[in-house]
């Protein structure tokens, strides 16, 4: 088998979708084993308008190098968040930190350099980065274009 570009671009698209949907997956049933502390949320019924995001550039808020846009923020459902972050070439949003939520990272585009406890590692597009709880970890963009990311996390006592 002759290896073209146009199968690399293919392959690459399918690990990021069956990523994306085991990611998914993964939170979604983490969630759901745990009981939620607000049952309006369970017994809610979804519409369709409610559950899909577009992104719109409009709604995007500014950071000191790019960014955000929240396709769900901590008030949508459960603490469950999932925002976009747009960071500029050799910039980072904030150094190092620790919060009590995991965290998970996806690239979108770019070339992000990770830490976790004291270490580094580069990471290109589709490239995952998981943040245990209170663990010092950051994400910085060290090329020479935009970097986009993917945040997934959910927020501890939401009411």
């Amino acid at each position: 088998m002759i290896i073209s570009k146009q199968n690399i671009s293919t392959i690459s698209v399918c690990r990021f979708q069956t990523f994306f949907i085991s990611l998914c997956i993964l939170i979604s049933s983490n969630t759901l084993a745990q009981e939620s502390n607000d049952s309006s949320d369970q017994k809610k019924h979804w519409t369709i308008d409610e559950c899909v995001n577009e992104f719109n550039f409009e709604d995007t808020l500014g950071t000191s190098v790019g960014y955000q846009y929240w396709f769900f923020n901590k008030d949508f459902i459960d603490g469950r968040t999932l925002k976009m972050s747009v960071v500029a070439p050799h910039s980072a949003t904030h150094t190092p930190h620790t919060h009590s939520e995991d965290e998970f990272f996806f690239v979108l585009e770019g070339t992000a350099e990770f830490y976790l406890d004291g270490k580094m590692t580069v990471g290109k597009q589709y490239s995952a980065f998981y943040c245990p709880r209170n663990i010092e970890h950051g994400i910085k963009n060290v090329g020479d274009t935009e970097l986009k990311y993917l945040v997934i996390k959910k927020y501890e006592n939401i009411n």
